[in-house]
């Protein structure tokens, strides 16, 4: 049987792009807790330790954005397009994202875990000890990206994709996997969790370079004849 076509990489968007661009207010409020944004561009905006807890963002667009610290638990983002938008030691846990694009950001010693992620493209970005731990990621794409020191440990992933991303020691413990597909990522560096790939997509390349590790983990000794 011929192979299944794999889609087509999402191409990024630029804002003009956007089919709400035309309805986007500069930004010039205030950020707290259980607000509610529609139709907000915040440009250039710098958030350090502030408290959204709650807030709901729809349809919003974020460029050059620093958030440095704070805490946003249970925020919901829905069909937010963000560019070179930098989170750095920021509290996500139990975050909603669907319908969202992201594109040259950075997410460092940031906390995701029990966050939802539906239908998300992330474009070129970089995740630096990210904490995904008990996420669930759905028909979620990581296009040259970089995931360095990130832990997916008791994840859900369904229809995860790793096109041309680079993996570095990065953590799969105890992750339900249902159509994700490896096979694309520039390199796999898997620190932990091999075993729990199970159902998981790989080239034949990716399989010659993980078998010592897939033979240690079947009790393989491998010897020279």
């Amino acid at each position: 049987m011929p192979a299944t076509p794999r889609p087509a990489t999402p191409a990024p968007r630029d804002l003009a792009d956007l089919p709400y661009a035309h309805r986007l207010d500069v930004f010039a409020g205030e950020l707290g807790r259980e607000g509610d944004h529609e139709s907000v561009h915040f440009d250039g905006d710098d958030f350090v330790d502030l408290d959204g807890g709650g807030t709901t963002f729809l349809e919003c667009a974020l460029s050059s954005v620093a958030v440095e610290g704070g805490r946003y638990r249970r925020a919901r983002f829905t069909d937010v397009w963000t560019h070179q938008t930098r989170w750095v030691g920021a509290d996500l846990a139990e975050t909603q994202w669907t319908d969202c694009e992201s594109g040259a950001g950075l997410l460092a010693g940031v906390e995701l875990y029990g966050a939802r992620l539906r239908r998300m493209v992330f474009h070129r970005c970089k995740f630096d000890s990210v904490n995904l731990r008990a996420a669930e990621l759905r028909d979620v794409t990581f296009v040259d990206c970089l995931l360095r020191d990130v832990d997916f440990g008791g994840a859900r992933l369904k229809g995860v994709v790793f096109p041309g991303t680079t993996l570095e020691r990065v953590r799969f413990d105890n992750v339900t996997v249902d159509r994700a597909d490896l096979s694309g990522a520039a390199a796999l560096g898997i620190a932990s969790g091999l075993d729990a790939l199970r159902g998981a997509t790989i080239s034949v390349l990716q399989l010659m370079e993980l078998a010592p590790a897939l033979a240690e983990l079947n009790g393989l000794r491998v010897a020279d004849a």
